[in-house]
């Protein structure tokens, strides 16, 4: 999916949602666990209420990788049942790969060919060979973990670097775009509770989509994150999980679902008018 079609349905949908696909057994409603694959119905469900009002869906690789070979047939019959009914869905593979430079081109191989996502999260700390492998398939993207949510993200993020001109962050941001990364081919990974801080990454990418977790369960303010990280066409993909999908674990889950997504929607058309990209 190219930059120009990803804005493109962002206005279509006035929406910028992504689904985070964290489908966790024992939290997935109960009378689904007698189906002969309980995740991917629970999936298949979740996605066919909510695709009115998303333009992504992130399923966390770990969720799957967790349950061996089973739940990796869960994640592909998942990615397949995107790809041929919701083709206008961008699919990411939250995978947070990133190794030497022929283990990373294994990676990159297995997401983005033979599962077939159209993005992949990526850990850059090992450097520009562990991520242009990643870069060569035409058409994906390459999401870098940049700035995170988590409370760990104070550990190294915010080291400042050798000319104490920056953050560790905003080193990552601007030496990643040496290696070949484009806005048209590159995203960052920014966490929806760093707020303000979102200006300071929009320094050093100023045309780039931003992959935005933590709105919703972890906290994150919508309205803060598109206050100052929205540019002139979006470039916020926002992901909401656990507030979403797990709205309710009876028989009405995925009704719930979709009443989330939708109230998620209307919030996000509300800024996107705000800011005159609609």
């Amino acid at each position: 999916m190219t930059k120009q079609e990803l804005t493109e349905n962002i206005k279509r949908k006035k929406s910028f949602l992504c689904v985070g696909l964290d489908t966790d057994i024992q939290k997935i409603p109960e009378h689904l666990k007698s189906e002969d694959d309980p995740i991917f119905a629970f999936n298949k469900a979740i996605i066919d209420a909510t695709a009115d009002y998303s333009i992504a869906y992130k399923p966390n690789v770990a969720f799957y990788e967790s349950r061996g070979v089973q739940g990796l047939v869960s994640l592909y019959k998942t990615v397949d049942y995107l790809r041929q009914n919701y083709k206008d869905q961008l699919i990411i593979a939250d995978a947070k790969r990133g190794d030497i430079g022929n283990t990373s081109e294994m990676y990159a191989a297995a997401f983005l060919k033979e599962m077939g996502a159209d993005a992949i999260t990526v850990a850059p700390y090992m450097g520009e060979d562990s991520v242009t492998p990643f870069l060569k398939y035409e058409g994906k993207w390459v999401i870098l973990l940049a700035l995170t949510s988590n409370k760990g993200a104070m550990d190294f993020q915010f080291e400042r670097n050798a000319e104490n001109q920056g953050f560790l962050f905003e080193t990552v941001i601007k030496k990643s775009q040496q290696w070949g990364g484009t806005d048209e081919n590159m995203m960052y990974v920014v966490g929806a509770t760093q707020g303000e801080l979102f200006e300071q990454v929009r320094k050093h990418a100023p045309e780039h989509f931003f992959l935005v977790p933590g709105v919703g369960a972890q906290g994150g303010s919508l309205r803060d994150v598109c206050r100052y990280g929205m540019n002139a066409s979006c470039g916020l993909i926002v992901n909401s999980s656990r507030a979403i999908i797990y709205a309710d674990n009876t028989g009405n889950f995925a009704v719930r679902a979709r009443e989330e997504a939708l109230s998620v929607q209307r919030e996000m058309q509300q800024y996107l008018r705000e800011k005159g990209v609609i």
